[in-house]
């Protein structure tokens, strides 16, 4: 489960954001909603199960979660998917002359086999300059390992002795341990891989593949089918067929070897995707199902496929699921509903974990949220992000109506509009 996810500049200007699913200790106007939204992890920590985060366009939203793909990423590849002569792959902020050159800082902090961990790294285009891991395996936080530039310092209980001297200067000594079988980062890689997700709300290709995978494999199928009719689509069932690609393509140049490759089936597979829809007659009376393939399909229907599968996995799972620009192509019903199976005891006894990027303000809703679930990105005068949350905020009420009081600027994260009166003139 995630605690928190720094991103930023810390070693020289110690400025960095910091996203956290912590939950505040506060008590809304419905206590309801505490009992559903928040779940403890031990005595001294209480997490939220979801998380809205607004701003502006180009406010840094969707950098959060490009940082967070960046970090998961390296840590799970660093060791084996690039050479020492590979630079890593960050985009330093451009924007100052001062933090151009500096290192760029990550951390997260979660919950694994109920002990909580804290790991983090800086790193430059041309190296790894310093990384950690600490863990509570009782009540007091206790260094697993540091790192400064090519010095490492690992604990005995960690197990990775000798493995110091096989660690790039551009990779993770994390990512080289679990390479070479310590138990404890490959335990932490595990839920980096398998327990966090970051995906796009404007590019369902990936994880609509994810879907289709899941209904092939009859795993989940029953759920994502449930969740995909009770949406409201008007589909009463999916089909997913795959068949073999054939050529009977052939050349009197060929040679009969080539012509035999020809005629053997391909490994390769065609998956065809279709709904089922019900199909009436005279007097409205159904007479039987029409099927349409998935392409045909509305937008909004496409997306909501493509989601149920990590939606669905997620939940069964206790996992955490990250998405960016999670409104686009939804209506704001849908997005509702797949956030109160979220926020719902019965519907996430696993309590997994929601994030969203949205603009999508008819969630900002007291009946729906905790104030420490609805955050906010604005960018300074510098172009850098500020990230903070509504419960930051003194003098807002329980029952203060988010939706309106963000509209009118009261909270920031809003663009600021000249005037566009003056844009279009009728004389040259």
């Amino acid at each position: 489960m995630l605690i928190e996810f720094s991103v930023g500049n810390y070693r020289s200007f110690k400025k960095k954001v910091t996203f956290s699913m912590v939950a505040a200790g506060l008590v809304s106007k419905d206590r309801s909603t505490d009992e559903r939204n928040v779940f403890a992890v031990d005595e001294e920590l209480d997490l939220l199960k979801s998380a809205a985060i607004y701003g502006a366009n180009a406010s840094g939203k969707s950098n959060l979660a490009s940082a967070l793909t960046f970090m998961k990423w390296f840590i799970v590849n660093s060791s084996r998917d690039t050479q020492s002569t590979d630079q890593i792959d960050i985009d330093p902020f451009r924007l100052s002359t001062e933090t151009k050159k500096e290192p760029s800082f990550f951390e997260i902090a979660f919950v694994l086999e109920e002990k909580k961990y804290r790991y983090g790294f800086e790193v430059t285009r041309n190296r790894v300059i310093s990384e950690w891991l600490y863990y509570v395996p009782q009540k007091r936080e206790t260094k697993l390992f540091e790192r400064d530039l090519d010095s490492i310092s690992a604990i005995k209980v960690y197990g990775a002795d000798g493995i110091e001297k096989r660690t790039r200067h551009n990779a993770l000594f994390l990512s080289v341990s679990a390479q070479f079988n310590v138990e404890i980062a490959e335990r932490i890689l595990g839920w980096i891989t398998e327990k966090l997700s970051v995906i796009s709300g404007l590019d369902d290709r990936d994880y609509q593949d994810y879907t289709i995978k899941c209904l092939i494999e009859n795993k989940n199928k029953n759920e994502i089918l449930d969740l995909i009719k009770k949406l409201d689509f008007g589909i009463d069932d999916i089909e997913v067929n795959q068949t073999d690609f054939t050529s009977n393509f052939s050349h009197e140049s060929m040679s009969e070897r080539q012509k035999d490759e020809l005629a053997k089936p391909s490994s390769v597979k065609a998956t065809i995707v279709r709904a089922k829809h019900r199909k009436f007659g005279e007097n409205g009376k159904f007479i039987s199902g029409e099927m349409f393939d998935l392409a045909e399909e509305s937008e909004g229907t496409q997306k909501v496929f493509a989601l149920s599968g990590p939606l669905v996995g997620t939940l069964k799972g206790g996992k955490t699921l990250v998405i960016d620009e999670f409104d686009a192509r939804l209506h704001p019903f849908i997005s509702r509903v797949i956030v109160e199976l979220f926020n719902s005891n019965d519907a996430n006894p696993s309590n997994a974990q929601l994030v969203f990027m949205t603009h999508d303000t008819n969630l900002l809703d007291n009946r729906l949220f905790r104030r420490d679930q609805i955050w906010f990105v604005e960018k300074d005068r510098t172009g850098a992000t500020d990230l903070y949350s509504l419960a930051e905020y003194k003098g807002v009420r329980n029952d203060s109506t988010y939706e309106k009081d963000y509209i009118k600027g009261r909270y920031g994260a809003v663009p600021y509009i000249g005037d566009i009166d003056r844009i279009v003139s009728l004389h040259d």
